[in-house]
């Protein structure tokens, strides 16, 4: 069962489900919500701080990308918290080389690039069909 809400999806990961299945099924169950409003309580409620850094900070890109893609009128206020930025770069591909890094410097959104994440430049695109894949 795909989560509903951000928080779910955080939550069950803390429960040891796998965080990308978690998160690329959270964007199926927000892209498949009903209207913008439902999309809106998505991501409305503030996940849990994990004490995993790079997740913390991912959950907040996550969520501010997907409220200004989907043009919702406003992104949640958690967002932007200390807690959902990183203090050194991560590049979510593995062992980039120096012309990946400069690409993913130059490519990646700027609500991901503004916590120190740098990734594709469409960070939550996936196959359809496909669950699990390209997300953290």
């Amino acid at each position: 069962m795909r989560p509903n809400t951000l928080a779910e999806a955080v939550a069950r990961i803390g429960r040891g489900e796998p965080q990308d299945v978690m998160l690329a099924e959270f964007v199926d169950a927000f892209d498949l919500a009903p209207s913008d409003a439902a999309r809106f309580a998505a991501i409305e409620r503030e996940p849990a701080l994990t004490g995993d850094a790079k997740l913390d900070a991912l959950v907040g890109a996550i969520a501010e990308y997907l409220a200004k893609q989907r043009r919702l009128g406003r992104v949640p206020p958690w967002t932007g918290g200390p807690a959902r930025r990183l203090p050194e770069p991560w590049f979510t591909t593995s062992s980039p080389s120096p012309a990946l890094r400069e690409y993913l410097t130059f490519a990646s959104p700027g609500e991901f690039s503004s916590r120190n994440i740098f990734t594709d430049e469409r960070p939550l695109r996936r196959p359809h069909g496909i669950s699990g894949q390209g997300l953290g």
